[in-house]
């Protein structure tokens, strides 16, 4: 799918996608769920995980001003400090608050974003990108821990194929920055990674170092294909390999298809 915007300019399918994004999470919250009922698999509640999403987008927004704003030092555990740090000092739980700050915010990103070329440098939480990455940083943030809060309260989840496909700017910049270099150690492999019906990228392990590439490599190793929302929770560390497996989620064939459901354990989700 391409995009109309003219070159240099911001993204409107992005812009529009994260202001959508928001609006529903906003919806879940204006049903006054209970701050207190906890999310599975993570030790937030539902209140904490609202309050997580209004800091960050706040922190986004002044981002996409030019604000430098430190947040951590890029890896993993700094940034989940940095997290528990920011609700220690932002106690406000109520659900139907949250859900007015939360738009609040991601309109101010939106107008700042609109205000400044698409390649301006910013610098963030996982490290220096453009103004375009950063709204697909941005719209990748809110979808996973909206999926958390759709989950937990039993409602439908607003992570769509579309949405995923306009996370990938931020979870291709994202790969080298999140890798685990002691089990990537004694890789030596090419990846051709992308999206059902979708382009294809390259991904390349030497060293225990990444390399991402916008084009797919002529002889990969391995070729991994998944229906994007499959893709979307595997790389935010929200389903395991083993249950992305499942029949027309998948599909990995190469010279070495069976590094397929090892990729994912390679990275450290932040």
């Amino acid at each position: 799918m391409t995009d109309p915007s003219p070159a240099g300019a911001v993204s409107p399918r992005l812009l529009e996608a994260n202001l959508a994004t928001a609006e529903a999470i906003a919806a879940l919250l204006r049903e006054r769920p209970p701050a207190e009922a906890p999310i599975p698999g993570l030790t937030w509640t539902v209140g904490e995980a609202a309050a997580h999403l209004v800091l960050a987008n706040h922190l986004m927004a002044e981002l996409a001003t030019g604000l430098d704003r430190p947040y951590g030092d890029g890896t993993p555990g700094s940034i989940a400090a940095a997290n528990e740090e920011g609700l220690a000092l932002y106690q406000e739980r109520r659900p139907a608050v949250l859900a007015h700050e939360l738009l609040r915010h991601t309109r101010t990103f939106a107008e700042a974003c609109e205000s400044r070329p698409a390649d301006q440098q910013v610098l963030t939480p996982m490290g220096p990108m453009d103004l375009g990455t950063l709204q697909s940083y941005l719209l990748t943030h809110m979808l996973g821990h909206g999926w958390d809060l759709a989950r937990a309260l039993h409602r439908p989840h607003m992570v769509t194929a579309e949405r995923v496909e306009l996370s990938m700017p931020f979870l291709l910049t994202a790969m080298p920055r999140v890798v685990d270099p002691a089990r990537a150690a004694r890789l030596r492999a090419d990846f051709a990674l992308g999206l059902r019906g979708g382009p294809r990228y390259g991904v390349s392990f030497a060293d225990g170092a990444v390399t991402v590439h916008q084009q797919a490599p002529r002889r990969p190793d391995c070729t991994i294909v998944c229906e994007p929302l499959t893709f979307f929770l595997l790389a935010l560390g929200r389903r395991t390999p083993l249950g992305a497996l499942v029949p027309g989620r998948t599909f990995a064939w190469g010279r070495r298809p069976w590094l397929a459901p090892r990729f994912p354990t390679y990275f450290r989700a932040p």
